[in-house]
């Protein structure tokens, strides 16, 4: 239907945001679902390398309302959302979150 398939990087969307994700197909999950795992490193890439803002390392937080549960917890409030998914078409941008930083000696 959307031609993804095992493997495939996707790019999922909605009015919040948009991130790349791996694509692992399973009968285990319902047709028309998808989850993304949480625990991914925000790691947005640059809008002029892109043309638009996208986050290049999953991170379910840029697709989810941005609002505490309660005063007291701050959890997430949002467990589910929804989201528009297709293949991400040409190269994906490179993921940097994990480039060690240089280092500036001191003067």
């Amino acid at each position: 239907m959307r031609g993804i398939g095992d493997g495939d990087v996707v790019e999922l969307f909605n009015d919040r945001g948009r991130c790349l994700a791996g694509a692992i197909l399973s009968e285990a999950i319902m047709r028309g679902v998808a989850r993304l795992a949480t625990g991914a490193w925000f790691d947005p890439a640059p809008a002029a390398a892109t043309g638009l803002d996208l986050e290049r390392h999953g991170n379910p937080n840029v697709l989810t309302l941005d609002r505490g549960a309660s005063g007291l917890s701050q959890g997430c409030v949002a467990q589910t959302c929804l989201v528009e998914a297709k293949r991400y078409e040409g190269t994906p941008p490179p993921v940097e979150i994990f480039a060690i930083p240089q280092i500036v000696p001191r003067a």
